[in-house]
């Protein structure tokens, strides 16, 4: 079954806005800063609900040679858009899934496993060194998080020295920040140290460590290999500071109907909002089921997130519906908030960190869940 095409300009509510000359801007500018390291692109959960389709593309074509997905089909996606051409390495961080067939399902697409346990390592061995050339991977070093990774370093040393890395393909070794976008973190320290120690040894291996927020910590743990993601896509990797990033992407949603309210009277469901004066309010087509966050809206007591209408701030107030939002325009001109108007949701006054934070969740958990009822325009 074929996916749903995406709708037309006509047929939408609103306007998914994507700048891939940003996105190409903000990796030259990080590759800028991992030089002489190299700069991969981390474009899984469909490059952070861009589209892997348009963003590896226009990432490859500004000189990315190396992609990070988290599932296998996603990197089959990645091969196919980048295909034909000069090829890049893709790898699959999520490992040597279980059941997958390293042939069929890795080798076959020419991808690449982050190996993140002994059991894969195992298994890819039994793989690997039956081939008449090894196929690449990538080994993944706990040195944190306790969610996937090799933990123990004597196990890893046991299993390469067996083999030795070269007849087992392994061409980065590589591990993941716990709290890089908190500078002040002791943890990152004590990762950095982790990572040095595993790096002295396996000498010859090339080495990944940082992230989007790791790149810019003091320490500058680059190394050969620095995997940003977030930071992409415009989301803010130093947290508290300016944003170094371009926005890459912006949400204009239609105005449905206006109307007026008195002093008094509630907005949305359960009550969550109620006018303190007479109130005009402006319903918009898009809800969390277009991946707005539930908690967008202002309740009583709690502050949410605004919209951009007219060139002017309004807030979002009452409960988000799974189709409507509703915004305050009350201290706008009448003409200016009107059926068939567009209320901006992100873009460059607001970033899709602020519209996170005011509606409860991280610019992560927004971007990656934008939904397929917006048009989306590509443009850049």
């Amino acid at each position: 079954m074929q996916t749903p095409p995406l709708p037309s300009l006509s047929q939408s509510s609103g306007v998914l806005t994507i700048d891939l000359g940003a996105l190409a801007d903000n990796w030259r500018a990080l590759a800028r800063r991992a030089a002489p390291g190299e700069c991969a692109a981390v474009v899984k959960a469909d490059a952070y609900g861009i589209g892997i389709e348009a963003a590896a593309p226009a990432l490859h074509a500004a000189g990315c040679r190396h992609f990070f997905v988290a599932q296998l089909s996603e990197g089959a996606r990645v091969r196919a858009a980048l295909a034909p051409g000069p090829q890049a390495q893709i790898y699959v961080l999520n490992g040597l899934q279980a059941g997958a067939d390293p042939q069929a399902d890795y080798r076959a697409h020419d991808l690449m496993p982050v190996i993140g346990s002994e059991e894969e390592l195992a298994r890819w061995a039994a793989f690997a060194t039956r081939q008449p050339s090894p196929p690449p991977c990538a080994i993944h070093i706990d040195t944190g998080m306790n969610r996937l990774g090799v933990g123990s370093l004597d196990a890893l040393v046991r299993m390469l020295a067996r083999h030795g890395h070269e007849a087992l393909g392994v061409k980065l070794l590589m591990s993941h920040f716990v709290s890089s976008e908190e500078p002040d973190n002791p943890l990152n320290a004590v990762q950095i140290a982790r990572f040095d120690e595993a790096r002295a040894l396996f000498r010859g291996i090339p080495a990944g460590l940082a992230n989007s927020s790791g790149i810019f910590l003091a320490q500058r743990p680059i190394f050969d290999l620095i995997r940003p993601g977030y930071a992409l896509y415009g989301g803010n990797p130093t947290p508290g500071a300016p944003n170094p990033m371009k926005p890459v992407v912006a949400l204009d949603i239609a105005i449905q109907q206006t109307r007026w309210i008195e002093a008094g009277e509630s907005v949305g469901y359960n009550q969550q909002w109620t006018a303190p004066r007479r109130t005009r309010l402006a319903t918009l087509l898009a809800g969390y089921a277009d991946g707005l966050p539930r908690g967008a809206g202002a309740a009583q007591g709690r502050a949410g997130a605004d919209v951009v209408i007219a060139g002017r701030r309004c807030p979002l107030v009452g409960r988000m519906s799974m189709d409507l939002c509703i915004a305050d325009v009350t201290d706008l001109p009448e003409d200016a908030a009107h059926p068939g108007a567009s209320a901006q949701l992100l873009g460059a006054t607001i970033g899709v960190d602020e519209f996170a934070a005011r509606s409860g969740t991280i610019g992560y958990h927004l971007l990656t869940s934008l939904g397929r009822r917006y048009h989306r325009r590509y443009i850049g």
